[in-house]
């Protein structure tokens, strides 16, 4: 039992003589008022007020615009996604900030470290951006929506750590980066002059995929010069895989079409080179 000098004072003002009933009021408006007192379950003064629903509220705003955009191009981490990873690590950041206060008063002296949970959440934020990388061949694919996935944690954890301004900044950037960068590339690339590069690729025989191909290259402002297809048969005379170079020109860059290709089901590898290269 919890007995400071305010509960002595009150036993010697009565001069020893206190009923139990007396005694127990005495001890228990001491113990309200004592260090060990915990603070109401729903109160809003221990870190549940307005201004850190307040927080998650923008959290979860921010968080949501950027899962859209995701959810627009069609990436495997979309709406749902980054809205709960924004939403987390802002929890996450309310809890390290406000949820240890009742130790300190307990021990009287401890320090707690509010940065070391924000520092477990970057390193834990790792196992979801490295499970949307995917490697296919020489083709690595999800490397931007892991970033995306990576910095919608950080928006997430500057709204929960009292930082709105800093978390709309962010989310301001992602779209300049996304969607102001691949303008800027094109208008680049229009200005550059006529290049040549050698397309190759391994696909799967009677899909109907050469015709494609070669229809999404001259609908990107391509032309192809040159075409050479090297089929392989198996064992019962049927052509299942094909390799084929084609020769192509433009002034735009050639790469958003190779991150395309690889996406397409049937193609097997995706390669560029400058004609005259080595393939050694």
């Amino acid at each position: 039992m919890y007995v400071n000098h305010r509960s002595i004072a009150a036993i010697s003002r009565h001069n020893g003589r206190m009923d139990i009933a007396e005694f127990t009021g005495v001890h228990q408006a001491v113990i309200s008022g004592s260090p060990w007192a915990a603070p109401p379950l729903f109160g809003t003064a221990a870190g549940q007020g307005v201004r850190q629903f307040a927080e998650l509220g923008l959290a979860l705003l921010l968080s949501l615009l950027i899962g859209l955009e995701r959810e627009l191009q069609q990436k495997s981490a979309g709406l749902r996604t980054h809205t709960l990873v924004g939403v987390g690590s802002a929890l996450f950041m309310e809890v390290s900030i406000h949820g240890f206060g009742s130790l300190a008063d307990v021990t009287g002296e401890a320090r707690v470290d509010v940065s070391r949970v924000a520092a477990q959440i970057v390193s834990g934020i790792g196992f979801i951006g490295g499970g949307l990388i995917f490697v296919r061949r020489d083709a690595v694919r999800g490397l931007t929506t892991a970033a995306t996935i990576w910095l919608t944690c950080a928006v997430g954890m500057a709204c929960g750590g009292g930082l709105p301004l800093l978390g709309a900044g962010a989310t301001l950037v992602h779209f300049l980066v996304v969607r102001g960068l691949p303008l800027a590339t094109r208008r680049l690339a229009n200005g550059r002059a006529v290049a040549q590069v050698e397309l190759r690729l391994s696909y799967r025989t009677r899909r109907g995929l050469l015709g494609r191909v070669l229809e999404l290259c001259t609908s990107r402002g391509f032309r192809v010069t040159d075409v050479h297809i090297h089929s392989e048969t198996s064992e019962s005379g049927k052509v299942k895989e094909a390799d084929v170079v084609l020769g192509l020109e433009g002034r735009a860059s050639p790469h958003p079409l190779v991150e395309e290709l690889t996406e397409w089901e049937g193609i097997l590898g995706v390669g560029l080179h400058a004609p005259g290269d080595s393939t050694e």
